[in-house]
């Protein structure tokens, strides 16, 4: 009997010190991590392998690309059943009041600059 392969999570943002500190604790608890630097990339490695969870980041090329990239999950049969904790400084940011007030599809909300514990407890919360 192999051991239980761990979870996969995708982790989509533009700043490669985030992708690297998320790697490093994520990577720390076994988790296996693949890296996307913005949403078109991030559904197409979705196609591609989908992982267990998603981290994702609100603003990159656009504002709003984060929200984009779960909708469109949230509309691909495929995908939807895809966890998403999106993990953003938006709020504190000049951009809170383009952030849509409505319910965006998302699992879980984590804001920047991540804690180590915040994040490896809410993803332990959707990998049971």
């Amino acid at each position: 009997m192999g051991k239980k392969t761990m979870p996969r999570i995708l982790v989509v943002d533009d700043d490669p010190d985030f992708l690297m500190i998320c790697r490093r604790i994520l990577e720390s608890e076994g988790y296996r991590v693949r890296e996307a630097r913005n949403g078109g990339q991030a559904l197409e490695m979705m196609r591609q392998e989908k992982p267990d969870l998603v981290l994702l980041d609100v603003m990159m090329s656009t504002t709003l690309e984060g929200v984009e990239v779960s909708e469109a999950l949230e509309s691909d049969p495929e995908l939807k059943d895809i966890p998403i904790i999106m993990v953003s400084s938006i709020a504190t940011s000049e951009y809170a009041s383009e952030f849509p007030e409505e319910r965006v599809p998302i699992d879980a909300w984590i804001s920047k600059p991540i804690q180590p514990e915040v994040l490896l407890k809410t993803v332990r919360r959707f990998l049971k």
